[in-house]
């Protein structure tokens, strides 16, 4: 790191004093949306994301993934920051409607030699490659047959999954299946923040989040078959739950709220059965569970995947009911998309889950910070020196984790490159990297000196 200003010092000195396992993997995480572009490049199909930005008003700036970081072209740049960063592992997501453009059927081989591209220069460049199967963008044509609310996408989802990984099995020796069903399924089907922008509350989410699960299940035997060897996950995102009061009434809703949260997919994939207190409450909107649905989604796993950004601190209201509560941040710093900043989530999720749920391996598969959009000053230079704290920060905890049994075997920082922010466009960024929207350029930040710091000398 050169030219540090005076206030970054202390901060250098402790990312100085990280220590980590000699195993343990540092990496960058992306997604294909997000940063892809290539629309409807060489045969790809069209996403729900294509559609869903095409909607007025659904973007805050309008924006939408057409064009993002241009990475479909411009992936050689993105391993360049890998390499830059001394970075040994990178973490990202195929699109669905790149390799089978209808969701079925037909496999684009143009889009299956982008993956081959990418994937062969990662391993020459010494960057492990870390893929997951799904990060949201649902071919068009099976949404037009009902989507995630009918079993039948499940069965499309394992389909696919076998193609991907047959074709890149050979070479990619991580898999995940899904990233955040919990997102997904209630943003995109309860509150109709995110595509397909369905508010159908909690019927909708719990729908979703099932035949989710379902493809999670069906698919991992299909993966093992094609990649004998391979390790394979799923990735969830995970909310420390906090009462807002002592006051029986708020420690109920946090826990109603910690039940969709968290124990509908913790305890479905590792205890084989949804959580009763949740199945009770929710009777009159919950799917046809089948009675062998649970044993399918409880399929062995060689590592649980954690996206850690958060608490929730939650008290009695009036979202979403029968789950009727309410989310209130507490005094103290939140990023630009209004969560709290609170690095102990990091240590208690991770202690929480190892003790209630024991995965032989846990990876924090994303993790950062977002901002408003930042410029470069006059020295070219993104020195955004609060990012850089939070990934020290949080970074500590998982520190403080390890050290008391946790075992968790990599941290993959959200996000490599300024991209494509889902609801929020462009206006709020969550980059190591920052990108020149006009030239497309990248150029790391201070955050990524820092985080490529720790990398290359915390084993």
């Amino acid at each position: 790191m050169s030219n540090t200003p005076k206030p970054a010092l202390p901060l250098e000195a402790r990312a100085a004093a990280l220590r980590f396992p000699a195993s343990f993997r540092f990496g960058a995480a992306t997604s294909s949306y997000q940063i892809e572009g290539g629309m409807d490049a060489d045969g790809k199909g069209k996403s729900i994301w294509d559609t869903f930005t095409r909607r007025p008003g659904v973007i805050s700036d309008g924006s939408s993934g057409d064009v993002a970081c241009d990475s479909y072209h411009r992936w050689p740049d993105d391993i360049a920051l890998l390499r830059e960063m001394g970075l040994g592992s990178y973490r990202f997501s195929l699109s669905w409607p790149r390799i089978q453009p209808g969701g079925r059927g037909k496999v684009n081989a143009k889009g299956i030699g982008y993956y081959d591209r990418l994937i062969d220069e990662l391993l020459r460049a010494g960057i492990e490659p870390f893929v997951t199967l799904y990060h949201w963008d649902l071919p068009q044509e099976l949404q037009d047959d009902g989507g995630w609310y009918v079993r039948e996408t499940a069965n499309r989802f394992a389909d696919y999954a076998e193609i991907a990984v047959a074709a890149l099995g050979d070479r990619v020796k991580s898999w995940t299946t899904l990233n955040e069903p919990w997102t997904f399924a209630w943003t995109g089907h309860a509150y109709g923040e995110d595509a397909p922008g369905f508010t159908d509350g909690v019927k909708g989410g719990l729908t979703a989040s099932h035949h989710a699960l379902l493809a999670h299940g069906l698919a991992v035997p299909r993966i093992r078959a094609a990649a004998p060897g391979a390790d394979v996950g799923i990735v969830l995102d995970f909310n420390v739950v906090h009462p807002a009061s002592s006051a029986p009434q708020d420690r109920a809703a946090a826990k109603r709220f910690e039940g969709v949260q968290n124990r509908w997919y913790l305890d479905a994939v590792f205890k084989g059965r949804y959580p009763d207190d949740i199945l009770e409450l929710c009777a009159v909107d919950l799917p046809d569970i089948r009675p062998d649905d649970n044993a399918l989604i409880a399929q062995p796993l060689d590592f649980l995947g954690m996206n850690i950004y958060r608490r929730s601190v939650i008290g009695t209201g009036s979202e979403l009911p029968p789950l009727s509560f309410t989310r209130t941040n507490p005094p103290g710093r939140n990023s630009a998309l209004n969560w709290e900043i609170w690095p102990r989530c990091i240590s208690e999720a991770l202690e929480y889950v190892h003790r209630e749920y024991a995965p032989g391996q846990i990876f924090i598969t994303e993790n950062g910070l977002a901002t408003p959009a930042e410029t470069p000053g006059a020295d070219g230079r993104v020195f955004d020196l609060e990012r850089a704290e939070y990934f020290v920060d949080h970074l500590e905890q998982v520190s403080k984790a390890l050290d008391s049994g946790v075992p968790v075997k990599g941290y993959f920082a959200w996000t490599l490159i300024d991209n494509f922010e889902w609801a929020y466009g462009y206006a709020s960024q969550f980059g190591l990297a920052y990108l020149d929207r006009k030239s497309l350029d990248r150029r790391l930040k201070y955050s990524g000196e820092v985080y490529g710091h720790i990398a290359r000398n915390g084993r």
